[in-house]
């Protein structure tokens, strides 16, 4: 898929048989992440968010075990690309605290995974790829769609699937 005009949004949706798909798409998006980028990660409860979060830091070389940050609400990782943070905003009442745990700092200085990016109320950065995973009704199966914004958007989504 070519990169799409300024100020346009490139979309994709694929459907992921199973979390060894999941696992590939996210390790595929990661070889194209750079020191800065946002990938948010919407979807319901159970929908593999922290399963791709997971799949998607170890591809960025990361050894340590990458547990959900739900209590924590934050855990970050060094990596090749800089410090990478993962965020579990589940738990947020107000965008505000999303702040108060260092979203900031994030944005400034490394990399962020968010889940449940609606937490953040349409105070989401600019440049960043929205994957939102929904359930399917066959087994394993997820349907992906990720929309590409401002840096995300100029890469196009090209990627194998």
């Amino acid at each position: 898929m070519p990169a799409t005009p300024e100020g346009a949004t490139a979309h994709r949706s694929i459907v992921l048989a199973d979390e060894a798909a999941t696992a590939a798409l996210a390790a595929a998006l990661a070889r194209q992440a750079r020191p800065g980028d946002v990938v948010t990660l919407a979807g319901p409860l159970g929908a593999g968010k922290t399963s791709f979060a997971r799949a998607f830091i170890a591809a960025l070389g990361v050894k340590d075990e990458v547990p959900s940050p739900t209590f924590t609400l934050v855990q970050t990782y060094e990596a090749a690309i800089g410090t990478v943070w993962h965020f579990d905003l589940y738990r947020l009442t107000s965008p505000d605290e999303a702040y108060e745990i260092g979203l900031d700092e994030a944005l400034d200085d490394g990399a962020a995974v968010i889940e449940w990016p609606e937490r953040l109320a349409g105070r989401l950065p600019a440049d960043r790829l929205d994957v939102d995973i929904a359930l399917s009704h066959e087994g394993e199966a997820r349907e992906v769609r990720l929309a590409g914004h401002g840096a995300w958007n100029e890469r196009g989504l090209d990627f194998g699937s």
